[in-house]
């Protein structure tokens, strides 16, 4: 099972896709990636919202988020939130890596 989690990035004057950029410039976002038991971190943004920016970040289990969050990285995230002045909301999803049989149908791979 692994955890999903979407952070929404809120902000105004284009602060959010600003946070994004600066994140994958810095490098930051490709050192998350190669962390042990991140499955997966991407932005993506919203067609009618101009302000908002949605990360999906996946891992393997609580224990390697909660050693990402005690990371140093996680101080250069909150200060590159603070400097953007950004606002979150946060989903967590727990996955059962099983699709069910009725929902195939519909999926073309």
């Amino acid at each position: 099972m692994s955890i999903t989690v979407n952070i929404y990035y809120f902000g105004t004057n284009g602060n959010a896709r600003k946070f994004a950029q600066e994140m994958i410039d810095q490098g930051i976002v490709n050192q998350i990636r190669k962390e042990d038991g991140n499955l997966r971190y991407d932005y993506f943004f919203p067609m009618d919202d101009n302000e908002t920016v949605l990360l999906i970040d996946s891992w393997k289990d609580q224990s390697s988020i909660d050693i990402h969050h005690a990371s140093p990285m996680m101080y250069q995230i909150t200060t590159l939130r603070n400097k953007y002045d950004l606002h979150m909301k946060v989903e967590r999803f727990l996955s059962d890596d099983e699709i069910p049989i009725s929902d195939l149908i519909f999926i073309r791979q």
